[in-house]
């Protein structure tokens, strides 16, 4: 496959990176600092750029498979990084012909917002973020693409553990968590299998 990969410099964008290259795919991945992406690999392709860049987008999307979006806020960002993203990702898609899109969310966002006792609790202290989550999600779901939210618990840096619960209806405890290597080899299988077609998956350990 040839992947469009956007936040590929993130934490778990990079694991995805290296899976998508070890499992075969030609990468292109989006960035406005290609040196935070120190790989080698001919089947990748670092296009430096912003998503404002209608002309960067064009070249990362061209001839594309399917999109994978890993797109998320640093610590101490409240910008509404996913829902601003996607605005420009969407068009672009559509006019590069594109139709397939895993996009990165998380439990807690839209209709799962007052899930648990606890995601209320989580939604104040991180209102921001989750509002860019709930913004995002609503523009993926009116888009018309063959998309998928992927909305795992708390991430963590450890080690992947290759093996998760996943399911529309899966509804994770205060103390689930999710290894990012985890995240990214889930994300990576949708966009190859296409299981979750217009679906909001939750995955958890």
């Amino acid at each position: 496959m040839k992947l469009a990969i956007f936040g590929a410099t993130g934490a778990t964008g990079r694991h995805l990176v290296e899976l998508a290259l070890q499992a075969g795919h030609d990468v292109r991945a989006l960035t406005r600092s290609p040196q935070a992406l120190p790989l080698r690999d001919p089947r990748l392709h670092v296009i430096a750029g912003s998503l404002d860049d209608e002309a960067a987008l064009h070249s990362a999307l061209s001839g594309a498979d399917a999109v994978i979006s890993v797109l998320g806020t640093r610590r101490g960002d409240a910008s509404p990084v996913c829902t601003d993203g996607m605005r420009s990702i969407l068009p672009a898609m559509q006019a590069a012909g594109v139709r397939r899109l895993v996009a990165l969310s998380a439990y807690g966002a839209s209709e799962t917002h007052d899930a648990t006792l606890f995601i209320r609790f989580v939604r104040k202290v991180i209102a921001a973020k989750m509002r860019d989550k709930d913004g995002m999600e609503a523009l993926v779901r009116a888009s018309g693409t063959d998309w998928t939210l992927v909305r795992p618990p708390a991430l963590t840096n450890g080690k992947p553990g290759g093996a998760w619960r996943t399911g529309a209806a899966l509804r994770p405890g205060w103390s689930a968590r999710l290894a990012r290597a985890d995240l990214a080899a889930f994300m990576l299988r949708e966009a190859e299998r296409g299981d979750y077609v217009g679906a909001a998956p939750v995955v958890s350990i």
